[in-house]
C-alpha cells in the first residue's frame, strides 16, 4: 500500500473521529435548548451522555495528537512526543530489538528450520542458474587472466626456463638422441638417401669436376685430362653406389663405429661439456629467454581470453561439464547436504549472537539519525488510521460512562 492511500483513509478516519465529535456537540447543544423550551427526564440522559461523550473525545484527540504533534500549535509539556523523544525511542528500541529478538531461545527454533541445501537443489536444478554459473565462472576467469601482470608473468616463465635449461645437459641430450638414432639404424636410412644424390651429383657434373682437376693439375688437360676425370668419376660413383647397395660395407661399419664413439665420447669426455657449455651461453641467455616467454605469454594470454569469448570453444564447454557434474554430485550427495545445513546452522546462530547488539546499535543510530517531524508524520501515516479508533471508542465509551454516572446519581439522589 503506497503513502498516499495511507494518507487518503488517515484522513477518512479523522474526519470520522470529529463528525463523532460534532454530533455530540450538536446533541448537547440541542439537549440544552430543549431542557429550556420544553424539559423532559429523558433529556437529561442524553444530554449526559453527550456531554461526557465529547470530554473522552476531546480527551483522546488530546492525547493521540500529543503523541506525534502540539495539539493546536500549543507547547504544553509532555506533547509531541514522538519528536522531542526520537534519540530516546531509537535507543530503547535498538535495545528492545536485541534484547528480546535476538536470543538464543527466541532464534533457534527459526536457524533449525533453515534448510540451505534444499534450497540450493532447487536453484542449482534451473537451467537458467546453471547457466549464471557458467558465466560468472567464465566472467572470473577472464577478470584474473587480464588483471595478471604480464612482466611478472614472463619474467617468472624466464627464471624457469633458464633454471630448467641451465639443469640440462646439452652433451648427454646429444649423446641420447644419437644412441637412439643408431639403435633405430637411421644413420643408416640417412646414408641410403645421401648416397644416391651424391652419386647424381657427381654424373651431373663432370664438367665442373674436370675443370676443377685441371685448374690444380693443368698437365693433365695436356695429356687427356678428361678422359682421367671421366674414370675418376666413375670410380666414385661406382663406389658410392656399393656403399648404397651394400649393407654390410666397410664405410658403413666405420660411420657406424665412429658415431659410437662419438657417443661414448659425449658421455665421457670433458671437452664435449665445454662446447656444449659455450654453445648454451652463446645461444641460451636469460635475455633471449626472457624474450621468448614474454612472446609465449601473450600468445597464451590472447589464445586463452579468446576460447573464453567463445561458447563453442572446449575450454568453455569444458567449464560446463564440470558444473553440470559438480551439481549432480551435490544433488546425489545426502551427506553433503547435510553437513552444508548444519555449518550454514551453526555459522547464522553465531553471527545472530554475536552482532546482535551491534543490531540494536544499528536500529538506534538509524532512527537517531532520522529527522524527527519527518518521523512523526512516517509513524502517522502508519498507526494514525488505528489510533483514530481510540478517539471513536473514547467518545462513545465517554459517553456511556457519563450516562451511568447521571443515572446512578439520580438513583442514589
Amino acid at each position: 500500500m503506497n503513502d498516499e492511500i495511507k494518507q487518503i483513509q488517515l484522513k477518512k478516519h479523522k474526519q470520522l473521529a470529529l463528525g463523532l465529535l460534532l454530533v455530540m456537540a450538536i446533541v448537547y447543544v440541542l439537549m440544552i435548548y430543549l431542557q429550556k423550551k420544553n424539559p423532559m427526564s429523558w433529556m437529561g440522559y442524553v444530554k449526559a451522555f453527550s456531554e461526557a461523550g465529547m470530554v473522552g473525545a476531546l480527551a483522546d484527540w488530546f492525547a493521540v495528537t500529543a503523541l506525534f504533534r502540539y495539539p493546536m500549535g500549543l507547547k504544553i509539556p509532555h506533547t509531541n512526543l514522538i519528536n522531542n523523544n526520537k534519540d530516546a525511542l531509537g535507543s530503547n528500541l535498538g535495545t528492545f530489538v536485541s534484547t528480546n529478538f535476538l536470543t538464543a531461545d527466541t532464534i533457534r527454533p527459526y536457524i533449525d528450520k533453515l534448510s540451505i541445501s534444499e534450497y540450493l537443489n532447487e536453484w542449482l536444478s534451473k537451467k537458467k542458474n546453471q547457466q549464471i554459473i557458467q558465466q560468472e565462472c567464465n566472467h572470473l576467469l577472464k577478470r584474473i587472466v587480464n588483471n595478471l601482470d604480464d612482466a611478472s608473468i614472463a619474467n617468472f616463465l624466464a627464471k624457469k626456463g633458464f633454471e630448467l635449461t641451465d639443469e640440462i645437459k646439452l652433451e648427454k641430450l646429444a649423446s641420447t638422441a644419437l644412441l637412439y638414432l643408431l639403435e633405430q639404424n637411421e644413420h643408416d636410412r640417412l646414408l641410403s638417401i645421401i648416397l644416391p644424390q651424391a652419386k647424381n651429383y657427381v654424373e651431373n657434373n663432370r664438367e665442373l669436376i674436370y675443370k676443377k682437376v685441371v685448374e690444380k693439375q693443368p698437365i693433365l688437360g695436356l695429356i687427356g685430362g678428361k678422359s682421367v676425370t671421366n674414370q675418376l668419376i666413375s670410380g666414385i660413383t661406382t663406389f658410392l653406389e656399393e656403399i648404397e647397395t651394400n649393407g654390410n660395407h666397410t664405410i658403413r661399419k666405420e660411420l657406424t663405429s665412429k658415431l659410437y664413439q662419438v657417443v661414448a665420447d659425449l658421455n665421457e669426455k670433458d671437452d664435449w661439456k665445454d662446447k656444449f657449455e659455450h654453445i648454451k651461453e652463446q645461444f641460451i641467455t636469460q635475455e633471449r629467454i626472457l624474450e621468448y616467454a614474454e612472446d609465449i605469454w601473450l600468445r597464451l594470454k590472447k589464445d586463452m581470453l579468446e576460447k573464453l569469448d567463445d561458447e563453442n570453444a572446449t575450454f568453455n564447454k569444458y567449464i560446463k561439464q564440470n558444473i553440470e557434474k559438480a551439481i549432480v554430485l551435490f544433488q546425489e550427495d545426502a551427506e553433503m547436504k547435510e553437513n552444508i545445513d548444519k555449518y550454514a546452522k551453526q555459522y547464522v546462530y553465531k553471527l545472530v549472537l554475536k552482532n546482535s547488539k551491534e543490531v540494536g546499535t544499528i536500529i538506534t543510530n538509524t532512527v537517531q539519525k532520522w529527522d524527527g517531524k519527518e518521523m512523526s508524520e512516517k509513524l502517522e501515516l502508519e498507526v494514525g488510521k488505528d489510533l483514530q479508533y481510540i478517539r471513536i471508542n473514547g467518545t462513545l465509551v465517554g459517553g456511556l460512562v457519563g450516562l451511568l454516572i447521571y443515572t446512578l446519581t439520580n438513583l442514589l439522589a
